[in-house]
């Protein structure tokens, strides 16, 4: 596995993690999609044969990508690596159970773009775990 991929332990607390919630912001990247929605890229859309997509995972628009963000958080599942007031990471399950994974883009506005987890990396299996246990 990715040493740098590790869930923030203990995790946040109640309130920390409201704060947190409230304050990062889901930007996207077009390398992640092949049909632009209301994402607003630039460019619309690029997508890479090595990336996966947030289309194929049913993930069509901002409002979509930003509640499984908020919702990552409010279960806890944040990087214990954090540049300035934002974690690296954090990751989350959609309703239809895949795995997602979002890095900050820019630490200052606490912007995030993210996608879903490649079906042959063992992180994706921590993610669900984690996400079950919370439940």
């Amino acid at each position: 596995m990715n040493p740098k991929r590790k869930f923030q332990d203990p995790p946040l607390s109640e309130e920390e993690r409201t704060k947190l919630a409230g304050s990062i912001r889901y930007k996207g990247s077009p390398y992640h999609k092949e049909d632009p929605g209301d994402f607003g890229l630039t460019p619309p859309s690029a997508p890479r044969p090595d990336k996966t997509l947030c289309d194929h995972a049913k993930i069509f628009t901002v409002a979509e990508a930003r509640a499984l963000l908020e919702r990552g958080v409010r279960k806890g599942l944040t990087s214990d690596q954090w540049r300035g007031s934002f974690p690296q990471n954090i990751w989350s399950v959609s309703d239809a159970g895949i795995p997602f994974e979002a890095q900050l883009e820019n630490q200052v506005a606490g912007e995030y773009h993210g996608y879903p987890l490649q079906e042959n990396d063992p992180w994706r299996d921590a993610v669900l775990e984690r996400w079950r246990d919370d439940d």
